[in-house]
């Protein structure tokens, strides 16, 4: 997790956090700074478990730079605790934050992150089954999000129904473990093979027994966000099936009409295999 977050420092140089999970319980490390000042040898050896989320924040919401802001957020469930870690944004937090803090619920990030792994878990109080949690999580959210979420003995997949941030799965060798990345680059840094991307509305769930699959809420209309392509992702990445890099060529491709003068920009050309949603 701790080399994957570094391949993915690109996306964010604030904070970064790794929570861990051993079967019984989870365990979250984080602080301010870059990876490498996050985490050392000492701190990386006392994060022992088979199921574990890193975060490198850039942030968008809540607090710019602080430790309570940084991510992954635990939420309890009665004496359960999960582990959240998120990449995009939420627009509609404020009531739900308002309605979980008449409750009882404690806040101390300010961010919509923070609310959604406390509504994730405060659902799954009353439900007793996590994957309810997340589904009611889902259809309350408005906005982007690209979430991975550890329990005890589980790794928890979900992306918004637009599809908006990017969310790759990859698989270790030898059958040794899955893996779930912002971007394909974070698969190839620990050897892992690239299989498909999170579909939108999708929530897949990653244990002992393997990985399952079911639809959260209904896929929307696909709206990939143009500044992964431009701007966030690194070149070597293949996000929903597009090389960065090509689509970066793409979109800088000058085509010559009849007179030679002439000359326009195209964004998304039918032949380059940009989506649609770069058009």
């Amino acid at each position: 997790t701790c080399y994957g977050l570094q391949a993915l420092q690109h996306r964010g140089q604030e904070s970064a956090g790794i929570a861990v999970a051993d079967g019984s319980t989870v365990l979250v490390s984080k602080d301010l700074g870059l990876v490498t000042q996050a985490f050392d040898e000492a701190k990386l050896s006392a994060l022992k478990g088979f199921v574990a989320v890193g975060h490198a924040r850039y942030s968008t919401s809540g607090a710019a730079s602080s430790w309570e802001a940084a991510q992954p957020h635990i939420s309890a469930i009665d004496e359960v605790l999960i582990a959240l870690a998120h990449n995009g944004t939420l627009v509609n937090t404020e009531g739900i934050r308002e309605q979980l803090a008449a409750e009882g619920v404690r806040f101390r990030a300010g961010t919509d992150s923070e609310v959604a792994a406390q509504v994730i878990g405060a659902i799954t109080r009353k439900t007793h089954h996590l994957r309810d949690g997340i589904r009611f999580a889902m259809e309350q959210f408005s906005g982007a999000y690209a979430m991975v979420l550890a329990s005890p003995d589980a790794l928890y997949a979900f992306r918004d129904p637009n599809g908006i941030r990017p969310l790759c799965i990859g698989e270790l060798p030898e059958g040794r473990g899955w893996v779930v990345s912002s971007e394909t680059c974070g698969l190839d840094i620990v050897g892992a093979a690239y299989l498909r991307d999170v579909a939108p509305g999708e929530i897949v769930r990653f244990s002992a027994e393997g990985m399952t699959s079911e639809q959260g809420v209904p896929a929307g209309r696909r709206a990939s966000c143009i500044f992964e392509y431009v701007y966030f992702a690194r070149p070597d990445s293949v996000i929903d099936g597009q090389s960065v890099y090509q689509s970066r060529r793409a979109m800088g491709r000058i085509l010559a009409r009849e007179a030679p003068a002439a000359a326009d920009l195209v964004l998304g050309v039918p032949d380059s295999g940009v989506p649609a949603a770069l058009g």
